[in-house]
């Protein structure tokens, strides 16, 4: 993947990249990555971030992986009420061990399409305060061509592209298998008196139906195991008791808000 010197036709809305613009010398030559101890505030908003389905295992550790919209994008949900995210903060800093998502860490870089040209291209943030023209790190030589940093960076995003295919190839073999249905997230919370009370809806999504999976002819279910996705989809299976975590945090931060306004 090059960098553009023009602007072309960029289009498509991307999640926390507030100004894209195409990477080029004559614009960006003297910019340079800020270097910071907790740069993911960008983030802070994410409720929900997508995901690449060989980020399935190590995700499915830290939150519940879903499936949404009528393309089933996956993503981590990161968080219960919209724009809140429990374990990237307003200060940029993380949950210790949580794990981060790829797409989170390619900003402030990412591929966009372009029309005119009829390829993808490597745009950057403008409005990202990761970037300064007083920025440690160059993104351009003094030759103006791309820094080693740059290039890193570029390679991760034409790696994440490949990754998201594979991903839509993912997602196409679920739909294909009928294996989708939709699912609802829910919390029990309990009364005065300890009792439960009635159960509350906390979201509703897509997921893969495990009645349905057990139902696949043995072949199919050999021809998933070959192909890496059985283990992908027990990654998200088991990812689903993360609601409980999310609720559990979500209540503990409730309680601790009154006090802190105290403060």
């Amino acid at each position: 993947m090059e960098t553009t010197q023009t602007a072309g036709g960029i289009t498509g809305n991307v999640l926390f990249y507030s100004t894209p613009e195409p990477l080029n010398r004559e614009q960006h030559g003297k910019l340079g990555l800020v270097h910071q101890d907790k740069p993911y505030g960008f983030a802070a908003a994410g409720t929900a971030v997508p995901l690449t389905v060989t980020e399935f295992g190590p995700a499915a550790l830290s939150y519940p992986i879903i499936f949404a919209g009528e393309e089933r994008t996956p993503l981590a949900v990161m968080g219960l009420n919209q724009g809140e995210n429990l374990f990237i903060h307003a200060d940029g800093s993380t949950e210790v061990g949580v794990y981060i998502p790829a797409y989170v860490r390619r900003y402030p870089f990412v591929l966009a399409n372009d029309d005119a040209q009829g390829r993808m291209i490597v745009c950057i943030d403008r409005g990202s305060s990761l970037l300064s023209e007083a920025g440690e790190t160059p993104l351009f030589d003094a030759k103006g061509e791309p820094t080693e940093y740059t290039q890193n960076c570029i390679k991760f995003c034409d790696d994440f592209e490949v990754e998201r295919r594979r991903t839509d190839s993912f997602v196409q073999l679920l739909k294909d298998n009928d294996l989708f249905e939709l699912k609802t997230a829910t919390f029990t919370p309990q009364g005065a008196d300890g009792q439960p009370g009635a159960p509350q809806t906390v979201a509703e999504y897509y997921g893969v139906s495990e009645e349905k999976l057990n139902a696949l002819p043995v072949e199919k279910l050999k021809e998933f195991q070959a192909s890496g996705a059985l283990a992908q989809i027990y990654a998200h299976l088991v990812s689903l008791v993360g609601w409980d975590r999310l609720i559990a945090i979500t209540m503990l931060r409730q309680s601790q808000a009154p006090a802190a306004n105290l403060n």
